[in-house]
């Protein structure tokens, strides 16, 4: 979460007793309202969504359960539960996001309607340095917990010096582009992003959001206006001129104003005649003064709070002469757009947003922008491959203006078909315009079907080498060793654990070295299954003739039924016997054998693991693959909160609660 860890804290002289008196009283104000905030967050890599857990903290703003956090804390997620000071657990829903400024706003769903304990704001503009001031959260996911310190900075901004790593960028928004940081030394940690800042009195002054030594929180001057709006709205209303603005050169001339670098090429600044090089000294009724760093962001703010469609003079220097200019603000689009995952063609997508036609040099916005693809998939192993930044445009010359328009085209291609079907995209890469054929709707796993059965004595053994030999009274001898007696014939026939076979029908078994323990399983597969062969053994001092009749080899994992669950991202297949010997697992329990998790999903969420034997789904028993597929497949129809598995691991048994991202789990 951004640059979320904070430096060891310096050693601070204990609170006296006047100022724990105040500390209490503060406290009493704000940590009623304090909420640690659990997430499944969602991020985007290689062609699939990943799901992740992770924590933060917030503060209820409002009587009917509001919560103020960090849009990197909460503003991408697929499940929010929030956990109050009582330790009650509440869900919670995404009421919106600001990546601009990282701030979101949630509202808790409690069973039943109820008010809440309220924090109040302060005035952040009245913020001195030295001033003593309370971070409250919870740190690294710990209950909720508070540091103090004093405000070192009202007006922190990443430093310049650190160029080109100077910027917190969230959502492709230069956060420090509106936001001028309170810098205090309280200790914040990982989990306390969208806690709040607290000032002596019990009030909101800003919310904490990072640490670079100094720690800093958003002041709450702009989290305040920003929540307004997202619970007014779900987003916010941003004035846009497109206009790029930095501090006055020191070699400048002029005393006042901001230096104009560029306009963004089609935007109201451009067309309003603002040129690289002027000196913008006065925009509407306001006075420009921009000779420092600091004053980028506050500049920004007053821009964006300009009316949208309402037109606003300003007022230019250009080779020393004033000129006034006319510009209407459009309104602000975010510079990025929700990402998706398209499972059957192997991609993530978005729209094309304004910035990225820019970047992309689009003529237009109409269709889909491949973020990410999934190796192996239909749209890695077409030809030529899908690549990022890619721009669909057609499926068999269908047009696609967008992700909703792309995923109808393709559902409306598959829908009631059970074999793959090649389909014809097209889509630009620069300036290219380049065609593919994509395998859609592949089936996925395949049964691998039954390998030819040979021969097979139900033992296991391990080679006798020189050393072992000389060892158990049979120096100069070679063989193998029998480890296990699993069962069958072999077992009737009286072979014990400790046995040592040297030959088959007379013929020797040369191995003497501990990878050769295979010999002896080559030579029993040369034999037809139903024959029977004499083992020549040692047992102690005792020469023996054993008889043993072969079975048939047992099936293999590899060769089992297989299913590979698209929602949750889990693959199962039957056991085999070797996996009930190899894990204890009786005959009399039945199960599937988990084969593969794949990481980020729901089922690796939920702790699921590789080797997991999965015994009931919602409470029914699964004896084999085929159970659980029809099982899953109806709850992929009836989308439920959650998925209960019954799992066993090893010797013991538990539950697993895969969530799914359809609704939110209750209240407890």
């Amino acid at each position: 979460m951004a640059v979320l860890t904070a430096l060891p804290v310096s050693a601070r002289q204990a609170a006296g007793p006047d100022q724990s008196a105040e500390v209490e009283v503060a406290l009493a104000k704000v940590a009623p309202s304090l909420v640690r905030i659990h997430v499944v967050s969602v991020d985007h890599r290689d062609g699939r969504e990943l799901k992740r857990e992770a924590s933060g903290s917030g503060t209820i703003i409002s009587a009917e359960g509001h919560v103020l956090t960090n849009h990197h804390v909460a503003g991408r997620t697929r499940s929010i539960v929030c956990t109050l000071p009582t330790r009650e657990e509440i869900p919670a829903e995404l009421v919106g996001t600001d990546p601009l400024s990282d701030i979101a706003v949630l509202k808790l769903k409690p069973s039943r309607p109820r008010t809440f304990p309220v924090a109040r704001f302060g005035d952040s503009s009245t913020l001195k340095v030295g001033e003593r001031v309370l971070a409250l959260g919870s740190p690294l996911a710990l209950s909720q917990s508070v540091t103090m310190g004093i405000v070192s900075n009202t007006e922190m901004i990443m430093p310049g010096m650190f160029w080109p790593f100077n910027r917190m960028t969230l959502d492709g928004e230069d956060v420090g582009s509106i936001v001028r940081w309170i810098g205090h030394d309280a200790a914040i940690f990982g989990g306390n992003s969208g806690g709040p800042l607290v000032n002596i009195k019990g009030e909101i002054v800003g919310v904490n959001e990072m640490s670079m030594g100094l720690a800093g929180a958003i002041p709450a001057d702009l989290a305040q206006e920003v929540a307004t709006a997202l619970m007014k709205d779900g987003r916010v209303s941003r004035g846009w001129i497109g206009l790029e603005v930095q501090p006055l050169l020191k070699s400048a001339t002029a005393a006042r104003g901001a230096l104009v670098g560029g306009t963004i090429e089609g935007s109201p600044a451009e067309k309003a005649g603002f040129a690289s090089g002027d000196v913008l000294v006065k925009l509407g009724v306001n006075d420009v003064s921009v000779r420092f760093g600091e004053e980028i962001p506050m500049f920004n703010r007053r821009v964006m709070r300009l009316p949208v469609g309402r037109p606003v003079q300003a007022v230019v220097l250009r080779h020393g002469v004033e000129k006034t200019l006319t510009v209407t603000p459009a309104d602000r689009e975010n510079a990025e757009t929700r990402i998706q995952e398209m499972s059957r063609l192997g991609i993530t997508a978005s729209n094309v947003t304004y910035w990225a036609a820019k970047e992309l040099r689009r003529p237009d916005r109409h269709g889909v922008r491949v973020r990410g693809v999934r190796p192996g998939a239909p749209a890695d192993e077409a030809k030529p491959s899908l690549k990022d930044d890619d721009v669909i445009v057609a499926v068999n010359e269908t047009n696609v203006k967008d992700v909703a328009s792309l995923a109808a085209v393709v559902e409306q291609l598959v829908r009631g078909r059970t074999e793959p079907l090649p389909v014809l995209i097209a889509f630009d890469r620069g300036s290219e315009r380049l065609l593919t054929v994509l395998e859609v709707g592949r089936p996925g796993v395949q049964d691998p079907g039954m390998e030819a059965r040979k021969a097979w004595m139900a033992v296991s053994v391990q080679a006798v080498t020189p050393e072992i030999a000389e060892k158990i009274g049979i120096p100069g001898k070679s063989g193998v060793r029998v480890t296990r007696v699993i069962g069958g014939t072999a077992a009737t026939a009286g072979l014990k654990v400790g046995d040592v076979i040297t030959a088959i029908d007379g013929d020797p078994v040369q191995a003497s070295q501990p990878s050769e323990s295979d010999v002896f399983h080559t030579m029993i597969r040369q034999y037809k299954i139903g024959s029977s062969v004499t083992l020549s053994t040692v047992r102690g001092k005792e020469e023996r003739a054993v008889k043993v009749k072969l079975e048939a080899s047992p099936r293999l994992g590899r060769e089992m039924k297989k299913y590979e669950d698209p929602t949750f991202e889990f693959r199962v297949r039957d056991m085999a016997e070797t996996d009930r010997r190899e894990r204890g697992v009786p005959d009399s329990q039945k199960g599937v054998l988990v084969e593969a998790v794949r990481e980020g999903g729901w089922a690796a969420l939920a702790h699921l693991g590789d080797g997991d034997i999965i015994l009931a789904i919602d409470g029914e028993p699964v004896a084999d693959v085929a159970a659980v597929q029809a099982r899953m497949e109806k709850i992929a129809a009836a989308k439920p909160p959650a998925v209960v598995l019954h799992v066993r691991r090893g010797v013991r048994t538990f539950f697993v609660e895969m969530l799914t991202g359809s609704t939110t789990v209750g209240s407890r």
